[in-house]
Order: C-alpha cells, then sequence, then structure tokens
C-alpha cells in the first residue's frame, strides 16, 4: 500500500525475496501456547481490584500471573512473575519447568524476600488459576499475611497490566531470540525483568521513565535493594542441576527458607 501510493509497482514474490534475501527481514511468528489443564478450586476470593490498577505506594498492590515460553527445540517452561502495580516494576520472576502451586510460592516467597518489612495491607491479584485457588497457595498467602484477589473467571482484562508485562517480555526479549538450552532462557528472562525492564526501559504507566527512577527517594532505595537482591542471588550461585527436572515443593516453605530459584544461569541468549 504504502508503496503504490509512492507509485511503485512489485509484486508480492519480488518483495518477499529482497526482505529475506537481501535485507534479511524475518517476521517473528508466535508460537501456539498449549492447553490449559482446569483444576477443582480449592477457594476462590473476590476481586478487590475491580480494574483499579492505581497504588498509592510500594507494596501495596500486587499482581501475578504465569506465562509460557519455548526452548529452540520447542521444549515448554513456565515463567510465573510478580509485578507492583505502584510503578509497574517487575518484584519476582522465575521461570522452570513445570506450572505448578508450588512455583507460585516460591515466586511471592522471592518477592517478599526483597522487600523490608511490608506494613499494612498488601493485595496480590491473579486469574483463578489452579495454582492461585490450590489450598498450599492460600494456607501460604495467610501465614505470610497477604490478601488474595481474583479476576472473574476467563476475563484477562481484570489483571490487564500482567498481560501488558509478558506481551512486553515476549515481543522485546524472548520472541528475538532461540534459546538452546533453560540456563540461557532463564538467565535472558531475570536480565530483562530486573535490569532492562525496571532500570532501563521507558514506561508510558511512569511518564516514560523507568520505574527506579519515577519514584520517591525512599521507594527508589526499596526498588534498588529489589535489583541488588536478585542479582547478587543470581549470578553468584550455580545453576543446581539436579532441580532441573521441576522446582520440588512437599508442604509450606517457612518463612527463612531462601528460594532454589535465585541461581546462576551462565549461558547467554543464542542469537
Amino acid at each position: 500500500m504504502y508503496l503504490e501510493q509512492k507509485g511503485y509497482c512489485y509484486s508480492l514474490p519480488t518483495l518477499h525475496k529482497y526482505m529475506n534475501s537481501e535485507l534479511g527481514l524475518k517476521s517473528i511468528v508466535r508460537r501456539k501456547n498449549p492447553g490449559y489443564m482446569h483444576g477443582k478450586p480449592h477457594k476462590v476470593f473476590e476481586n478487590k481490584l475491580k480494574q483499579d490498577f492505581h497504588a498509592d505506594s510500594i507494596n501495596q498492590k500486587w499482581c501475578t500471573d504465569f506465562t509460557y515460553l519455548f526452548l529452540k527445540n520447542g521444549d515448554i517452561r513456565y515463567n510465573c512473575s510478580i509485578i507492583d502495580l505502584y510503578d509497574r516494576s517487575v518484584v519476582a520472576s522465575i521461570t522452570d519447568r513445570r506450572i505448578t502451586s508450588g512455583l507460585a510460592i516460591l515466586t511471592l516467597q522471592k518477592a517478599l524476600d526483597s522487600q523490608p518489612a511490608i506494613k499494612g495491607e498488601l493485595i496480590l491479584h491473579s486469574d483463578q488459576g489452579s495454582q492461585y485457588t490450590s489450598k498450599a497457595f492460600i494456607d501460604y498467602c495467610e501465614s505470610v499475611h497477604v490478601t488474595q484477589s481474583m479476576s472473574k473467571a476467563g476475563y484477562p482484562y481484570d489483571n490487564a497490566p500482567m498481560e501488558r508485562y509478558f506481551n512486553t517480555l515476549k515481543n522485546e526479549c524472548t520472541n528475538l531470540y532461540e534459546f538452546k538450552t533453560e540456563e540461557a532462557l532463564y538467565r535472558t528472562v531475570e536480565e530483562f525483568a530486573y535490569v532492562t525492564y525496571n532500570h532501563v526501559r521507558p514506561h508510558s504507566f511512569n511518564g516514560y521513565r523507568p520505574p527506579v527512577r519515577q519514584e520517591p527517594q525512599h521507594n527508589q532505595s526499596i526498588s534498588s535493594r529489589r535489583s541488588r537482591y536478585f542479582l547478587a542471588t543470581s549470578v553468584t550461585k550455580k545453576l543446581d542441576h539436579n532441580r532441573q527436572r521441576s522446582i520440588p515443593f512437599s508442604g509450606m516453605p517457612s518463612p527463612n527458607h531462601r528460594n532454589p530459584c535465585t541461581t546462576t544461569r551462565k549461558c547467554l541468549p543464542s542469537r
């Protein structure tokens, strides 16, 4: 259409030839998400947010969800992330081989471990996935005094900030590379979340500033603490290959339990 408006007439095969052979341009096609297994919920919570995605202070409203990521050979990995609605910063992110309530619990614990003592009510909003409605996850939230909130079933608009983050993660990061190893994928996702997304990438919600630059001085120190915590635990430890099968979960972790997912992924993404 644009070329026609400028008076140029080329066939589609010719354009395709030049885009691929001469310019090296290729389209990025998202893989189809695998089927989702529905479980019987232990308990479903009311929607406390009701699409009010603004927070007056840090650590007041968090959103969480899962998404699918792919290795080059087609194997699936599952990412669980939590963002703070105050500034849209990523509070925690873990990628693993299975989508379980254990992964949801470890992600929440990772987020809580990175924070100073949280004062006041902390709302954690999610969809009605079986991981969040399970007895194990509900019991853990109660044990750490986190108030659950849930979207209406099958209505992603109730958790729009999480959908937006995952869309950005895939469009600006994971869909641009082919990952030969899970270590490469894990490391790339962590670096995008804690470095690029939180400290570099402009956010329209924050007046086109990264979250760490948008916040008042006190909150900046908390965000910096988050990033230092994640980077230190991610870069200084080696990947435990014995846990690559999946994250083991045998009951709620203790309050002092440290997340085994904060481990080093040495490989860089295969470009």
